[in-house]
């Protein structure tokens, strides 16, 4: 089985450690009713993009799509009816050391504690949200700052994603970028995988060389992977 090596792992949330996707479908298909919206044309923008983007695209009035946006927010941080974990998240975090992942998400960060414990997954250490940042993904912010957060150089992470705007922000930063799931399409630098299932920590690496790059200074963690569903399936965007 192929190995990787890597100073950290920086996770995004939905989609990727969280199964959460029949509730956000639900939750955006309300307010399209609500608002005279095509259900399939706000999915596509939103997956991967914090809420009040999505939002904000759709409502150009600034006081209506802040008070949406609240409400929104706030039936999704009420509601974790049907989440669960992606097969295979709560083994790998769980031989993970504390200080070796992050997990980077376009959710806040009372939503992301919710449905990470509605999960059964444990809280990392360091968690970057749409709370953390001016950006939100495709731009890089989020991971450039779970990496320095980490104490390590983005270029020795890993970054893993299920959808197009996170595997953009992913790239930017420099990181290796893992998807996770069916994303259709995705730049053909990422390699993907339908889940964690036989991802295995396999011991701590010590400045060693690999794939990923390396920092100075940052034990890093190997993994034994399986081979990846495919190598390359067209752009991202």
């Amino acid at each position: 089985m192929p190995h990787l090596h890597t100073s950290a792992l920086l996770f995004d949330m939905d989609g990727t450690l969280v199964d959460s996707t029949a509730l956000v479908e639900s939750t955006w298909a309300g307010f399209c009713a609500r608002h005279g919206l095509a259900l399939p044309d706000v999915l596509a923008y939103a997956h991967g993009r914090p809420t009040r983007e999505t939002v904000g695209r759709f409502l150009p009035d600034p006081e209506l799509a802040a008070a949406e946006t609240r409400r929104l927010v706030a039936h999704e941080e009420s509601e974790t009816t049907g989440i669960t974990a992606i097969p295979g998240a709560a083994e790998l975090l769980a031989a993970l050391p504390p200080d070796a992942w992050a997990v980077v998400t376009s959710a806040g960060r009372r939503l992301a504690e919710v449905r990470l414990a509605a999960a059964g997954l444990p809280l990392p250490e360091v968690m970057v949200t749409a709370d953390d940042v001016v950006h939100g993904k495709p731009h890089p912010e989020g991971y450039l700052r779970a990496a320095a957060a980490l104490g390590v150089e983005p270029a020795a992470t890993v970054v893993f994603e299920d959808s197009g705007a996170g595997v953009l922000a992913g790239l930017e930063s420099g990181a290796r970028t893992v998807v996770i799931g069916g994303l259709a399409t995705y730049d053909d630098a990422a390699e993907r995988y339908a889940d964690f299932s036989g991802f295995r920590v396999t011991g701590p690496e010590a400045g060693a060389d690999s794939g990923a790059g390396s920092s100075s200074g940052a034990a890093g963690v190997v993994l034994t992977v399986p081979e990846p569903v495919t190598a390359r399936t067209g752009g991202a965007r």
